[in-house]
């Protein structure tokens, strides 16, 4: 069994450097995908460098997590979702350009992606990141880890949506952590196949299913 872990939404300097204290404690890798109008914060850009430094993969995002792709008409939103996000994170993208896109709670809907900006990532080679495991440690901060440990055994492959945000979530991170490792579980850095749509602008899965019908 394998687990990847990915943290959306911050960074926040305190808690995001809280997580980054207890993946070096257990020597585990992961990527966060941050919100990019918090890293003009230069605290938070602080604790991204942080994390690039220290071999953890850096995505996007998008700009301000407020709209989704599939949800509006207007054909210059990716560029400023995604576009400019992109210039934000700069030189602490790696490895290539990821993006994940805004998924309002974590629903992989008609609402994910659109045309304009699926044909956004492709042309600008992006490698667009999904999920299968959302345990909901935004709104569960204190209930999530059993709900995440149980989500995992049900597949081969579990794709972790996390989040570094001061809800006091990740002052579990060490249980659950502690409890993959009892299962048994490799925690990788790469991602399962099923949840890469598209690698590098070129698609490798169907998407109709995320885009508005």
């Amino acid at each position: 069994m394998k687990v990847t872990l990915t943290f959306d939404n911050g960074p926040t300097r305190p808690v995001t450097s809280q997580v980054l204290d207890t993946l070096g404690r257990y020597g585990v890798p992961a990527t966060f995908f941050p919100v990019a109008q918090k890293l003009r914060q230069p605290g938070n850009r602080t604790a991204a460098e942080r994390a690039a430094a220290e071999g953890h993969w850096i995505g996007n995002h998008t700009l301000t997590h407020a709209v989704q792709l599939g949800d509006t008409d207007d054909p210059h939103l990716p560029e400023r979702e995604i576009g400019e996000a992109q210039e934000i994170i700069g030189d602490l993208a790696s490895p290539g350009r990821l993006f994940r896109p805004y998924g309002r709670g974590g629903i992989l809907d008609r609402k994910l992606l659109s045309p304009v900006g699926l044909t956004y990532l492709q042309q600008n080679a992006y490698t667009c990141v999904l999920w299968n495991c959302v345990p909901h440690d935004w709104d569960q901060p204190d209930r999530w880890v059993d709900r995440g440990l149980q989500d995992v055994t049900t597949r081969d492959w579990s794709l972790v949506v996390l989040h570094d945000l001061p809800t006091g979530a990740v002052d579990h991170l060490p249980r659950f952590i502690d409890g993959l490792l009892e299962l048994g579980a490799d925690i990788v850095q790469d991602f399962p196949p099923s949840c890469v749509p598209l690698r590098a602008g070129r698609l490798t899965l169907p998407v109709d299913h995320l885009l508005p019908a």
